[in-house]
């Protein structure tokens, strides 16, 4: 099993920054790849950037050249740094950590930008 928490959420001006963290513990050896999601209300939940173990990186054309993604794998940390922040941004952002055959989420943190 593994856990996930998220941190770093909050209330942003647009053009505002943001980082989020989230940190995996537990059964963490065989995860191979950790990424952020993101869910607007009435929207169905879609990807915002994903990094595997190796350092390869994956971003929603929405996001690239503003959200960088990085990975501390000695601390099984993934982050998420928001540059530029716009109002379509306003989501409750999730962490997802993968293994072979399995996905682990976390609870979700609530970004929030405003005009």
């Amino acid at each position: 099993q593994v856990q996930l928490v998220e941190s770093g959420g909050g209330l942003v001006q647009a053009g505002g920054s943001l980082r989020l963290s989230c940190a995996a513990s537990g059964n963490t050896f065989d995860l191979n790849s950790m990424g952020w999601f993101r869910q607007a209300p009435g929207k169905q939940r879609e990807l915002v950037a994903t990094i595997t173990k190796s350092s390869n990186t994956n971003y929603a054309d929405s996001v690239k050249g503003r959200f960088t993604i990085s990975l501390d794998n000695a601390e099984d940390t993934v982050y998420l740094q928001m540059n530029s922040l716009k109002p379509e941004d306003t989501a409750v952002y999730y962490c997802k950590a993968a293994e072979l055959g399995y996905d682990y989420w976390g609870q979700g943190t609530q970004v929030t930008v405003s005009p």
